[in-house]
């Protein structure tokens, strides 16, 4: 990997790091929805949860597909950072699962320490199935560099996530 490619890499992930909400779009029956959900990163993959019944999780199910967004709200133009992606989503399970629990434990600790956290969050918690959303494509928006500016980060791309987008 160049040294700009590193730099883009590392710049991407502490943007990702210390942000919390992605604004994520599926597609199903219904058309298309967009639902802010909080997530934690491992590398460029990033977990969240949700309910199954909520539409984007039904959605999911049906056709994986998605895009999402993380941006700040910002008032100036040329101040605008951010990232678009596009990838699939899926349920977890097992050792990946935990993992993506304790992840998101330590980022968010209502989560991490429920013997502490309100009953409406442990009943809550209960019932939420936990996803992650594997970038195909993903870009680190920066207007500070002018208006538009958009350089593409580099992933290693599975066969599975260029079925979508090759």
């Amino acid at each position: 990997m160049t040294d700009d490619h590193s730099s883009l890499h590392e710049k991407t992930l502490a943007y990702l790091r210390e942000h919390n909400v992605m604004t994520l779009a599926t597609s199903g029956p219904q058309g298309l929805w967009a639902a802010a959900v909080f997530y934690v990163n491992d590398g460029f993959t990033l977990y969240f949860l949700s309910a199954p019944t909520s539409r984007h999780s039904l959605n999911i199910d049906t056709r994986p597909i998605v895009s999402a967004t993380i941006q700040e709200d910002y008032r100036d133009w040329r101040a605008i950072k951010g990232i678009q992606l596009e990838g699939e989503a899926s349920r977890i399970e097992g050792a990946e699962r935990a993992a993506a629990i304790a992840r998101y434990g330590s980022k968010f600790p209502i989560v991490g320490n429920l013997a502490q956290a309100p009953a409406e969050i442990v009943k809550a918690m209960g019932r939420i199935v936990w996803y992650k959303a594997v970038p195909a494509r993903l870009y680190f928006i920066d207007n500070s560099l002018g208006l538009g500016h958009r350089d593409e980060v580099p992933l290693r791309h599975t066969p599975n996530a260029l079925r979508f987008f090759g």
